[in-house]
C-alpha cells in the first residue's frame, strides 16, 4: 500500500498547497486532468506534477502561485473539524512531555477530528501502536478521513474503538501494557483509575484540559491515588514576530491559552512516594466546588448534528479523492 511522500517531485495523489496572488492560500489533490479555478484563471494539476517542492507554477491568466507540500501544521489548521482540535503548538508539546517515542505503545481518548492522531502517529512510528478511544462515532469518521488524506493510507498501527474509556480501555489492552496515555476530554480524572491499571509501571498519562478548574481536580485526583509522581502542569503560548529590516516588533496577534497540561508517571505496585512539605491548602469537595466542573460551568462546546454531518462529508470526499487519485496513479504506474 502506497503512502504519502513528504518529499520528492509532485505526482498524481500528492496534496499540494498553493499560495496566490495577495498570499491567498488553495489547499488541492493531484488528479490527472484536475483543474483549480479561481477568479484570476485556471490552473491544471498536470502543469504541477513532476515538478520538485516549492516550485513557482502559472495559470491561464498568467498568475504566480507558489506550490509546496503542506507541513502538518498547516493541514491541521485547514482539515474538516468535527470537534475542537489540539492545536500544533500544543500537540508538540504533547509529544515532548509525554515522550512518545518510536515503537511506543500509546493510548488517546478522545480522538475528536485527528489533529493529535497525526502527530502521535508520526512519533511511534511504524513499529509502535496507537490505539485511539472516541465516544461518538461521528467524530471517529473525520478523524480517520483526515488520517488518511494526510498519510494517503490508513496507518496499519493505528486503531479506533468507538466507546467509553472507562469501559473500553481494559476491553482492549491488557494490564500494564501501555506507555503512554493522553486524555483529551471534559473529566479526566473520571478515567484515571482504569489508565492506571493499564500504564506500565513508569508510564506517562498526560491530560489535556481547558480550564483551571478542571487542571485543579485532575491534579488532586492524581495526587489522591497514590499511585502517580507528583503532577506537572503548564501550558504554551507562542506569539509570533514581524521581521522586516529594521521593523522588528511583535506581532499584534498571538496564539494564547488553549489549554493546560497536567502529567504523571506510574509508580511501581507498593510505591509510596516520600511525603512532601508544603503549604496548607484546599483539598476537600463540597457542592459548590463540584458545580464549576459540571460540563456547562467548565464551557463544553456541542457541535450541531448537522454541522457535524458536513465535517464528515468534507473528510470523506477529501480522503475519498486522494483515494482515487492515489490509485489512478498506480494503475498508470502498472501499465508503464
Amino acid at each position: 500500500m502506497s503512502t504519502q511522500r513528504p518529499s520528492g517531485p509532485f505526482r498524481y495523489g500528492d496534496r499540494v498547497q498553493l499560495t496566490g496572488p495577495k498570499a491567498r492560500m488553495h489547499t488541492i489533490t493531484l488528479r490527472d486532468g484536475g483543474e483549480l479555478h479561481t477568479h484570476h484563471g485556471v490552473l491544471r494539476h498536470d502543469t504541477l506534477v513532476g515538478l520538485p517542492d516549492g516550485s513557482v507554477v502559472r495559470n491561464t491568466s498568467d498568475q504566480e502561485y507558489l506550490a509546496l507540500r503542506p507541513l502538518l501544521r498547516d493541514f491541521v489548521m485547514s482539515m474538516p473539524r468535527g470537534a475542537a482540535i489540539v492545536y500544533p503548538k500544543d500537540a508538540a508539546q504533547i509529544v515532548v512531555h509525554a515522550d512518545i517515542f518510536p515503537g511506543a505503545v500509546v493510548v488517546e481518548a478522545g480522538v475528536g477530528s485527528g489533529a493529535l492522531s497525526l502527530s502521535l502517529l508520526r512519533a511511534v512510528g511504524g513499529e509502535g501502536r496507537l490505539v485511539s478511544l472516541e465516544r461518538r462515532e461521528e467524530f471517529s469518521d473525520v478523524a480517520r478521513a483526515n488520517v488518511e488524506t494526510f498519510f494517503g493510507a490508513v496507518p496499519p498501527q493505528w486503531e479506533v474503538v468507538i466507546g467509553d474509556l472507562v469501559t473500553s480501555l481494559p476491553e482492549t489492552m491488557a494490564a500494564g501494557s501501555v506507555d503512554r496515555v493522553v486524555l483529551d476530554m471534559l473529566a479526566p480524572w473520571e478515567c484515571i483509575d482504569v489508565v492506571s491499571d493499564a500504564l506500565t509501571p513508569g508510564g506517562v498519562v498526560l491530560c489535556y484540559v481547558a480550564t483551571a478548574t478542571q487542571l485543579s481536580r485532575t491534579a488532586e485526583y492524581l495526587r489522591a491515588t497514590g499511585l502517580f509522581t507528583e503532577p506537572e502542569a503548564n501550558e504554551t503560548m507562542v506569539r509570533g514576530w514581524h521581521v522586516d529590516g529594521l521593523a522588528v516588533r511583535p506581532d499584534h496577534r498571538m496564539v494564547a491559552h488553549t489549554g493546560f497540561l497536567i502529567s504523571a508517571r506510574r509508580l511501581a505496585p507498593g510505591t509510596v512516594l516520600p511525603e512532601r512539605k508544603k503549604r496548607a491548602s484546599k483539598t476537600s469537595y463540597g457542592d459548590e466546588d463540584v458545580e464549576v466542573w459540571t460540563p456547562g460551568a467548565v464551557g463544553d462546546r456541542e457541535i450541531t448534528d448537522k454541522n457535524l454531518r458536513k465535517r464528515v462529508r468534507e473528510a470523506q470526499r477529501a480522503a475519498d479523492g486522494a483515494r482515487i487519485a492515489r490509485d489512478a496513479d498506480d494503475s498508470a504506474a502498472t501499465l508503464d
